[in-house]
Formats: structure tokens, sequence, C-alpha cells
């Protein structure tokens, strides 16, 4: 047979990532690489009871066929939980707020179209959009977050900008208040929609970030979020929020997806949330987490000393972002990582455009402090024999 592929299929490549992690996956590997949550916090008793609920109360009708907008009482629990007036009509309930980028990128995205992306990105993301043949543009970033000079100079004529204020996929950042109240303002003045996605907003450890860019204009937004951090990620449950000019769209993308997420998922996560169960659980995932992210940055001060490695202390979330001494490629890295039983995320394939071969990304949620401390002194075995190599090739004789 003569299969002809269509040309968006060769923007559908294997995930960098994955590839680069199938290294990781031998037995004995400690994995600072993975975003996965904790399975210690998954409230698997809570589910149990769930379960048993929705079927004995309604069970023919979770089984069934369901609404393409979502379970009404979940899209409800949504619209009430956010920190602005939302209307449960404009909740459209996702499969993983992963495929709420893909409906974003099939609605507002043609072939050529400028996307603005932080400098780094969530690669998942770039990947979602990839199949629709955008322009992603980065956008100089810094610890705060997206630099507003450099958005507005490059807004002209850009369909979107993609944004992770909350702990921020790959690096941690938070972007601050200020920032966050120029940005907005920036964007309203130019015209330009954001699609802010905020997976981790929850997972803060002293304080609550900031309010949500949407909340500060809503008819200049699209809202993404998961309850995949919070509960579980294997319920590939999440949610957007759009405004009412173009929720139809995205209604309709999802519709030639999948008709609707699982009804039956949606009954027993909107089971599971009554009576407040979100207050009582998300703090003990706080606590662990943050508990983690001390242990991770305390092994890093002791570890790396004298080494000129760069990393910040998130406050929330699941990642940590490092930057090591120059000369240092992390995809090299890595496989002489795992030979010591330690695996990490490279931080280059992050980038839109070219991306930095220094940087790294540490997970510290699903390893335990022991592990940490582990992991964190074999890295920097590691990076030391690394260094010790990158200083003998320097005075090796160039070849004749």
């Amino acid at each position: 047979m003569n299969w002809k592929l269509a040309a968006r299929a060769a923007k559908m490549n294997p995930s960098v990532l994955r590839e680069i992690l199938k290294v990781t996956e031998r037995p004995g590997i400690i994995s600072l690489a993975g975003g996965l949550p904790s399975p210690k916090t998954f409230p698997i008793q809570a589910f149990a009871d769930a379960c048993a609920e929705v079927l004995h109360n309604d069970g023919q009708a979770a089984l069934q066929y369901a609404a393409s907008e979502g379970y009404a009482p979940l899209r409800q629990a949504v619209a009430d939980m956010l920190p602005w007036n939302v209307d449960p009509a404009q909740v459209l309930i996702t499969t993983g707020s992963q495929q709420g980028l893909d409906l974003v990128a099939k609605v507002l995205i043609d072939p050529g179209s400028k996307v603005l992306v932080e400098t780094p990105t969530y690669l998942g993301a770039l990947q979602a959009f990839g199949p629709m043949e955008p322009n992603p543009v980065s956008v100089a970033s810094d610890e705060d977050g997206v630099i507003v000079d450099d958005l507005v100079a490059k807004a002209k004529d850009a369909r979107f900008v993609y944004l992770l204020p909350n702990f921020q996929n790959p690096t941690g950042r938070t972007m601050t208040e200020a920032r966050r109240a120029a940005v907005s303002a920036a964007a309203a003045e130019a015209g330009l929609p954001i699609v802010e996605d905020n997976p981790y907003g929850e997972l803060w450890f002293d304080e609550a970030p900031p309010l949500p860019l949407t909340a500060r204009n809503p008819e200049g937004c699209i809202y993404l979020g998961s309850f995949s951090k919070v509960l579980a990620p294997g319920l590939r449950l999440g949610f957007l929020v759009a405004p009412k000019a173009i929720y139809p769209k995205l209604l309709q993308a999802k519709q030639a997806v999948d008709l609707h997420t699982p009804i039956f998922t949606q009954r027993m996560v909107s089971a599971v949330m009554k009576d407040n169960f979100l207050e009582r659980h998300v703090p003990t995932i706080r606590a662990l987490y943050k508990r983690q992210r001390d242990a991770m940055i305390a092994a890093l001060t002791r570890e790396m000393a004298g080494l000129d490695v760069k990393f910040n202390a998130p406050k929330g979330g699941m990642f940590l972002w490092a930057r090591l001494p120059e000369g240092i490629d992390t995809v090299k890295l890595l496989p002489r990582a795992v030979e010591r039983n330690v695996a990490f995320v490279p931080g280059a394939p992050f980038y839109a455009g070219l991306g930095d071969p220094r940087t790294l990304r540490l997970s510290f949620v699903t390893a335990s402090v022991e592990e940490i401390d582990v992991a964190i002194a074999a890295l920097a075995v590691t990076l030391r024999e690394e260094l010790e190599l990158l200083g003998e090739h320097k005075l090796a004789p160039a070849p004749v």
C-alpha cells in the first residue's frame, strides 16, 4: 500500500525528552527527571468511595455518552473555585489540560502563525502547537517571567502569547504581581490574547501566588487548569475557561476529537470534591513537596559547592532549574549521570529557539529526601568528572 502522509504529520515528532529519558528506565535509577506527582498524594480511599457512590446512585448515566461541555456539577465546581466571576457556561471539561492546548492550537493557529512563548517554555505546549505549523517566537524572560518590553516588541500579528505564571514548567519561577499587572496591561493594549496555563497554581508552599492573568482581563484570555496535580494524573481530567466569543469553536474542536471526556471520571471527581475535600487534601501535598524542595536545595548547596552551579528556590510547584558551568552540555552529561544511577531532564529542548545546553530541570516531588541526597551527590560527582575531562580536552594539543 502507498500510504501518503499529510504534511502536518511531519510536524508530529517523538517527544525529545521521552526519547532522551529512555535511558533512565533501567532499575535502580533515582529519577529527578519526570514531571510525575508523588503517588503518596493520591487519595485512593476517597476515589474508592466515590466510585461506589457514583455507580450506586446513577450508574447507567455514569456509563453512558454525555454532553461534550462536561458534567454540569463539575463545571459549576470549577467556576466556583476560580478567583474571578466565571459563568459555568464558559467552562469546558477536557481530557487533561494537554487536550486544552491541542484545542487552542486547532482553533487559533494557521500555518505560519506567530505564537509567542516564554524563554524557556513547556515542551508539551510546543508539541501540541507543532502540528498546526506555527512560527513560535521566544520572548525574553527573567526570573519574574516574560519581559514586557520584548513582549510588546514582538506582539504585532501574534495570535496569542502562551504563559505559565505559577511555578512554571520547566523553571519553577513565578511571575510577580507587578509583572502580571504590566503583562496584562501591555497585552490588552496590543490586542494580544493570552493563553494562561496553570496546572501548578495550588502547589504553593508559603503563600498563594498573585491573581491569575485571566482574572484581570477575562475576555482577553483562555485559562487552562488540571486535576492531575491536586488529585491524580491518571484521571486525565482538566478544564479550560474561554470567552463566550470563542468557546463554541473550542467545543466544536473537542467534539471532533473525543465527543466528551469520560463522564464516569467526571462524576467521580465531582463526588470527591464535595464537602471542600480539596481544601483539606491539597495542604498535605504542599507540606510534602516543600520538605522535598528544601532537601534538594540543601543537597545542591552542599554538594555543588565550588562548582559554579546556579539554581533557583521555587516557591511552589514541582521543579527546580539549574545552570551548570560553561562548556557543559547536559544532553551529553545525562548518560554519564545515569551510569551513577541518577537522571535529570536536559534544559535545551524547552526552548522554542536555540536552547541553553548548560541548563537542566530537576523534579523534587517523586524521590524521597534520602533519595534526593543520594542523587544530588551522584550528580555532583558526575559533574566534577565532566569538568575534569573538559579541562583535559582544553589542554590537549590540536590534531595535526
